[in-house]
């Protein structure tokens, strides 16, 4: 799947990835290729960005936004 996480200031990442980890408004979802499309806001929390099945990055975040769709997903967010 295809994900760019991007924020006012810089574009923070860009690049393939297994998945993505969420906190979601109303709780943490996970999204991963071939998702339903869908959008949503997010909350204060911390993204988990996971590169393959077990290689992770952590990516705290004070609230955003994430736009799925089937091979893509954007995350706009304030840091």
């Amino acid at each position: 799947m295809e994900l760019e996480i991007i924020s006012p200031e810089q574009k923070l990442f860009s690049g393939n990835v297994y998945g993505i980890q969420v906190p979601g408004i109303s709780g943490s979802f996970e999204v991963l290729n071939n998702h339903a499309p869908l959008i949503s806001t997010l909350s204060n929390g911390s993204i988990k960005i996971l590169i393959t099945e077990k290689q992770f990055e952590n990516l705290p975040i004070q609230k955003g936004v994430i736009e799925v769709q089937p091979h893509k997903t954007v995350v706009l967010v304030e840091q």
